[in-house]
């Protein structure tokens, strides 16, 4: 399960960023926001659970910056 949930989170965030990469996919488009967000606190949980505190801080903050980028393209209107 926490295998699982490690894979999925980290597609969550490597499948925005490549398609970003790309040219395909904005960093300011709500979807681009929301996988990032859903990856890193998916990946956050199974750090705390495997009580991996660098991973814990790097996708904790992962997190939290993921919050910070969807309140702006929520608050903006502008959603590519």
């Amino acid at each position: 399960m926490i295998q699982a949930l490690s894979l999925v989170g980290a597609l969550l965030i490597l499948i925005p960023f490549a398609a970003s990469q790309l040219g395909r996919l904005s960093t300011k488009a709500l979807s681009y926001q929301l996988m990032n967000f859903a990856g890193s606190s998916g990946l956050t949980a199974v750090a705390i659970v495997e009580q991996q505190y660098g991973f814990i801080l790097l996708e904790g903050t992962w997190a939290i910056a993921s919050v910070v980028g969807l309140v702006s393209v929520l608050r903006s209107g502008d959603r590519p």
